[in-house]
């Protein structure tokens, strides 16, 4: 584990199969320091955000499940549309490092 500086805030960053990974709660900190889980909650709901997540996971996971993403990537941006890293993780078997 390392940690580089970006704009006077600390990032961590994690090595994990030749790939680094950098700390998603450590850059929401960067947004809001009090509501890291809102701003994570937040940026998930967005169409972009869940299609990005969905364009790695099926180049990287085999395990992916495209049904349950395709589901997800149509309500994506709706007002009623909620997503957490838990439930990403849990519906579309996405990898977790």
């Amino acid at each position: 584990m390392a940690k580089i500086t970006v704009k006077n805030t600390e990032l961590t960053v994690v090595m994990i199969n030749n790939a680094e990974y950098i700390c998603i709660t450590d850059l929401a900190r960067f947004k809001n320091p009090e509501h890291t889980d809102d701003v994570i909650r937040n940026w998930l709901r967005n169409r972009n955000t869940i299609e990005l997540l969905g364009i790695w996971e099926t180049l990287h996971n085999p395990n992916f499940k495209p049904v349950i993403f395709d589901g997800f990537r149509k309500e994506a941006g709706l007002n009623a549309f909620v997503m957490t890293p838990k439930r990403w993780i849990e519906s579309t078997g996405a990898i977790r490092p």
